[in-house]
């Protein structure tokens, strides 16, 4: 992500357990931003163009889920700490931080750091941050990413049992916060990297409530600030001049478009008007490749696209049924005949290599697809289901020209291999965030991108209670193994705690993710590292 001359924590979970921690870092030697290397011109005008793919649910760091947001908000809003191109842990709005037990963790915030509309930021508004992402009554998404992280207290109170008050997150004076843990956490660090613990001003979020996230109220702390928001056609962001490091950042004016349809997407690529594309349509891939190959950027990341299960509802609340149509889904014909950019079959919810862990994976992964549909027919009708009792059920998706795709090669493999009748909907992404959460769905399309480099970012959100976990699946084993396996880090936890998922199955992994994008040759710094960030502060225009 952004460039760094000096490596400060290698990105080793097993450090932050094993060794205390005193860092001493100076806001200067260790800045990040735009590098452009020496002799190079740069262009009069920088301003460059983005899609975003879809329109965000939500601006507000506390209400977002998904990386149609993420992506936004990375460049609108820093956290304590952030990640370099490899991934390291560097300084942001915290210039150090130290521990001694890996459990009180004291951090201490830059001189004269300010908010967009030029106010103090102070530790005061951090806690406001931390406390509101943790209360019920915030209704947030990553509402339980507290609790993930091991902070006194914030399971008991989005559970409504103590207040936000009492919150392991407090101030020490106006530049200082102390963060306590009930224990060590592996990748405490890393996990506020992630934009849902971005601070947000409590002034602000106090005198227009929900209406902060208007233009003409929004206030943000990083290097890009909201100039201007029309709803399903554009996000336009502008420099920051209040941001502490403005002087290393190069581009003026980010416009994000919101366009789910490839073609309308690579056509407007090709016109100009978009200098960062969503990498064009799968059937367009091999002209791509030949005639703008130098521009295409394809990296795996951590991310898994996969089918939810609403395991409460019949006839999925039936492992039978779930395990038959996870079996039955051929994977191949839709990474290699629908998407073709480089994606990988998906038989977990694990991406491969998290954390620097491999994990074996289920043994139908290794079969034929010929001895899965087998199983599954063989369950199915154990279940009930037949030729005269077809099973029928809808697949939701949010609508996107390539979901819709994937959607119809899974419910032809179904009807083929079982008989199946499948009713396809589409909503609106934010639509179909709410059809989620409210329930409201028989099966659906999810993916995860991890919050941190560690299987635990993608075992959490089957857990008991977790408020990402729209399956409502509950096992009391892959609690405790999930939970073991944060503690030790240890990868004989893991494949326990991920061998219960692949025989429950409330979920049909399809694929690993990659990122695809087409950049304009004069677009210098791009860059996309293995968690899918590609930040805009690490770009510029050459002249051309």
């Amino acid at each position: 992500m952004q460039k760094m001359r000096v490596r400060i924590i290698k990105n080793k979970l097993s450090k932050i357990l094993t060794c205390s921690i005193s860092l001493i870092l100076s806001s200067v030697t260790f800045s990040y931003a735009a590098i452009v290397p020496p002799n190079t011109q740069l262009a009069d005008k920088q301003e460059i163009t983005r899609n975003n793919f879809s329109e965000p649910g939500s601006l507000d760091p506390h209400k977002s889920e998904g990386d149609s947001e993420f992506d936004i908000l990375r460049d609108f809003f820093e956290r304590l700490v952030d990640t370099d191109k490899e991934e390291n842990i560097i300084p942001a709005l915290a210039e150090r931080w130290e521990t001694q037990d890996n459990k009180t963790w004291v951090f201490y915030l830059r001189k004269g750091v300010k908010w967009s509309d030029g106010t103090p930021l102070t530790a005061h508004d951090v806690v406001f941050s931390f406390r509101r992402l943790v209360t019920p009554d915030t209704l947030s998404p990553y509402g339980s990413y507290l609790i993930q992280a091991q902070i006194v207290n914030a399971g008991d109170i989005l559970s409504g049992k103590k207040k936000p008050a009492e919150l392991g997150v407090k101030a020490l004076d106006d530049a200082t916060i102390e963060i306590t843990l009930k224990r060590p956490k592996a990748g405490f660090l890393q996990m506020l990297a992630h934009p849902a613990v971005s601070p947000v001003s409590e002034k602000v979020i106090k005198k227009y409530g929900n209406k902060w996230t208007q233009p003409q109220h929004f206030v943000s702390n990083g290097p890009f600030k909201l100039s201007e928001w029309v709803v399903n056609e554009k996000i336009v962001g502008v420099r920051n001049p209040y941001y502490w490091d403005d002087k290393h950042t190069v581009i003026n004016k980010v416009t994000y478009l919101p366009l789910s349809d490839y073609k309308a997407d690579f056509n407007r690529y090709l016109t100009g008007e978009i200098d960062i594309s969503n990498g064009g349509p799968s059937e367009f891939l091999p002209l791509i490749k030949k005639k703008y190959g130098d521009q295409l950027h394809v990296r795996p990341v951590m991310s898994v696209y996969y089918y939810l299960f609403n395991t409460q509802k019949p006839p999925f609340d039936d492992v039978r049924v779930r395990q038959a149509l996870a079996l039955a889904l051929d994977r191949n014909i839709i990474t290699d005949k629908v998407l073709g950019n480089g994606q990988k079959p998906a038989y977990d919810v694990v991406s491969p290599g998290a954390g620097g862990i491999y994990l074996k994976p289920p043994e139908y992964a290794l079969w034929t697809q010929e001895q899965r549909v087998a199983k599954a027919k063989k369950l199915l009708r154990e279940a009930g289901f037949n030729e005269k009792n077809p099973l029928k059920f809808t697949l939701l998706y949010n609508t996107s020209d390539a979901h819709k795709k994937i959607a119809i090669a899974a419910s032809s493999a179904w009807r083929k291999n079982l008989g199946v009748e499948v009713v396809l909907q589409n909503q609106e992404s934010k639509t179909q965030n709410d059809s989620m959460a409210q329930g409201d769905f028989e099966l659906t399309r999810y993916a995860w991108s991890a919050d941190y480099n560690s299987p635990t970012s993608f075992l959490d959100i089957f857990t008991s209670g977790n408020t990402n976990n729209y399956t409502k699946y509950q096992n009391k084993a892959f609690d405790q193994w999930a939970l073991k396996a944060d503690e030790t880090n240890d990868p004989a936890d893991y494949q326990r705690a991920i061998d219960i998922l692949n025989q429950e199955m409330p979920t049909i992994p399809v694929y690993y993710y990659v990122r695809v994008k087409l950049v304009k040759p004069y677009i210098g710094g791009f860059h996309i590292d293995s968690m899918g960030n590609m930040p805009t502060k690490d770009l510029y225009v050459i002249k051309h």
